[in-house]
């Protein structure tokens, strides 16, 4: 498996990352055996987050008996000094170690410096210097918080959301962060599902040597594929190229990345998902997102009390009470469609 330097942290990480936030979805047995699995095939690079429920515990179960030989990310949605500490303890004992390799701030509003009043990066540094952080990297999906990150000089590695679905100001990110020497960290690789070929998304990132994607793994077929890349790495083939030029075509623009920073809604609806219905219905088993419980979550969409919450937490800007309107006209369209077709 080829191995990646991850900027100016000097980590030597396997180019496939484990993003561990879906594992919080799965049984804890078949976590630790996928976990495991994926570390006695290489993956030595492993993300997850204070904010990500049983996540941290799970890869502390899995892990800690190779702890030496692994890279463990974590972070921290902290506002205050209080919380930082309080979340870095927590993340210790759940990941049943005594130090994090690399601790972020977890998708920051504003991005952390000394002497901002908050005590967040004074913090990291303190934490550093007792040994229970080893490097301080940074999330978040504005473009002018990255920047900032970049432009401090403060951070070892930046998280933000690339791929093939990225544009010129994501690109000029991987490019800034190059320069800068920072290791630059891509999640949302598979753009929250909407990304449904993995061959070309892999193929897509493996063109940039300072990427590190780390790919959301849920299944044990779904680390299985992305061994399989590591092995025999896909290209861009021509065929590859079109799939890519096909998807860029419908879905750049507006529409929902399925983050989820809009959560949660006053009227109980599920945002991240019906504000991108109608791409999910297309591009995956539409039986999937037709279900009675489906039908129920997009129907409260008419409880939408108007508040402009959702909308103003938007990292991209988007006018998602618009979005969500939008959805569930469509959605109540394909329903009717079928109900016509199954008389």
């Amino acid at each position: 498996m080829s191995q990646m330097r991850l900027g100016k942290t000097e980590l030597l990480v396997n180019k496939n990352g484990f993003g561990a936030l879906p594992i919080q979805r799965a049984t804890i047995d078949n976590s630790i055996r996928i976990l495991q699995k994926a570390y006695e095939n290489g993956i030595n690079f492993f993300d997850t987050a204070r904010f990500y429920t049983d996540s941290e515990e799970k890869i502390g179960q899995a892990l800690s008996t190779v702890r030496e030989k692994i890279f463990i990310a974590t972070k921290t949605a902290a506002v205050n000094e209080e919380s930082f500490w309080r979340d870095l303890e927590i993340s210790l004992n759940n990941l049943k170690t005594d130090y994090i390799d690399l601790y972020q701030f977890h998708n920051p509003s504003f991005c952390p410096k000394p002497g901002d009043e908050t005590g967040l990066y004074e913090a990291m540094c303190k934490a550093k210097e007792q040994g229970k952080i080893r490097h301080i990297g940074i999330t978040n999906h504005r473009l002018a918080v990255a920047h900032e990150a970049i432009d401090s000089g403060l951070y070892e590695t930046l998280q933000f959301p690339f791929c093939y679905l990225s544009t010129e100001k994501e690109l000029e990110l991987v490019e800034k962060c190059k320069e800068a020497d920072m290791g630059f960290i891509a999640m949302k690789a598979l753009s929250g599902g909407l990304i449904t070929n993995a061959s070309a998304a892999y193929a897509y990132l493996d063109q940039f040597e300072n990427v590190l994607p780390i790919w959301g793994i849920q299944r044990e077929h779904e680390l299985d594929e992305f061994l399989e890349f590591s092995n025999n790495p896909p290209t861009l083939t021509e065929e590859i190229q079109q799939v890519i030029e096909h998807d860029r075509e419908e879905l750049l623009g507006e529409f929902c990345r399925g983050c989820g920073y809009c959560m949660p809604c006053p009227a109980g609806i599920e945002i991240n998902n019906c504000a991108r219905m109608s791409l999910l219905l297309r591009r995956s088993p539409s039986e999937l997102q037709l279900t009675s419980e489906a039908q129920q979550k997009m129907k409260k969409i008419e409880d939408c009390i108007h508040c402009n919450q959702c909308k103003a937490k938007c990292p991209y800007g988007l006018d998602t009470p618009n979005l969500l309107k939008k959805n569930y006209v469509d959605y109540l369209e394909v329903l009717e469609d079928r109900s016509k077709v199954s008389v």
